[in-house]
């Protein structure tokens, strides 16, 4: 997207994101970054937005302040050169702990790709980068490759371009730190999931599914809600205790009819990461395209 405002952040993550969010707008249909966090992650420091990274300081109650810079790499030769040089300009001025991380579209190592078309002077100089940065790579689980060249191909180009790194200071603050992989269903590039394991967790919250409408049952559910609580003396008191009342009703309603649903949606994105693992080693057969 070339533009967030706090209304998009709002309708697409919901209050714990409100203008907790620093971005670098998209050039067409690449090079947006969005970089959004709970409020309870504690203060923030500073921020910076450069050509191809945005840079959010983290100054949590618990803890050191930290730096997390994500990154979309360009696509040419030049420019990556020119990118490369811009990290290397945002860590002198984000001193301290510091964790870069996303689309590089860089490799460094021949088994970072699955076909013998490398740029090696281009992966000799992101070698440099990450030496003379003194940063080590936080381990991927579940995937060798991140990106791929065609979903529907027997024989795709995979790389794996999208990365995390982070200085040793940044590892000594988080040693327990996981990166994940996700099932790849919806994009050429695998979703990362990286968990930090120092996260305070939350009271949940009442979230209304945009297709409970369409369900059978959704309406009487929420008439008899509605009309479980006796009307108050104090009109507000009625108000808030019938939306009590019928968020409570709607959770349990949505737990035993579409509950089940969930679970076949998760089912099948494990299926479709699964495929994705296997497609990292050999090529899908046509009945697993």
């Amino acid at each position: 997207m070339a533009s967030f405002s706090r209304q998009i952040i709002l309708s697409m993550l919901g209050t714990d994101f409100d203008n907790n969010f620093c971005f670098s707008p998209s050039a067409g249909a690449s090079g947006g970054i969005l970089v959004a966090w709970r409020s309870r992650l504690g203060p923030v420091g500073g921020s910076r937005v450069d050509h191809h990274c945005v840079s959010v300081q983290f100054c949590p109650d618990n803890g050191a302040a930290w730096w997390l810079t994500c990154v979309y790499g360009p696509q040419g030769n030049q420019e990556k050169i020119q990118f490369l040089q811009e990290l290397r300009d945002t860590r002198a001025h984000c001193s301290g702990p510091w964790m870069v991380a996303g689309d590089f579209n860089l490799i460094y190592r021949d088994e970072d790709k699955n076909n013998d078309n490398l740029n090696r002077a281009m992966m000799g100089r992101f070698r440099k980068w990450i030496n003379d940065m003194a940063v080590s790579e936080i381990p991927l689980h579940g995937r060798k490759f991140t990106w791929s060249s065609s979903s529907s191909s027997s024989s795709p180009t995979l790389v794996k371009l999208d990365r995390v790194f982070c200085s040793t200071d940044w590892e000594d603050r988080f040693p327990d730190c996981l990166l994940q992989s996700c099932a790849s269903h919806d994009s050429d590039h695998c979703p990362l999931i990286l968990g930090l394991k120092d996260n305070t967790p939350g009271k949940r919250r009442f979230h209304f599914e945009t297709f409970w409408p369409n369900m059978n049952g959704f309406l009487e559910t929420v008439e008899i809600a509605w009309g479980s609580v006796q009307p108050r003396r104090c009109p507000l008191e009625t108000l808030s205790l019938k939306l009590q009342a019928t968020a409570k009703r709607l959770q349990s309603w949505s737990q035993k009819r579409i509950g089940h649903l969930n679970s076949q949606l998760i089912l099948a994105k494990e299926v479709i990461h699964q495929l994705d693992i296997v497609q990292d080693n050999r090529a899908l057969q046509p009945d697993e395209i």
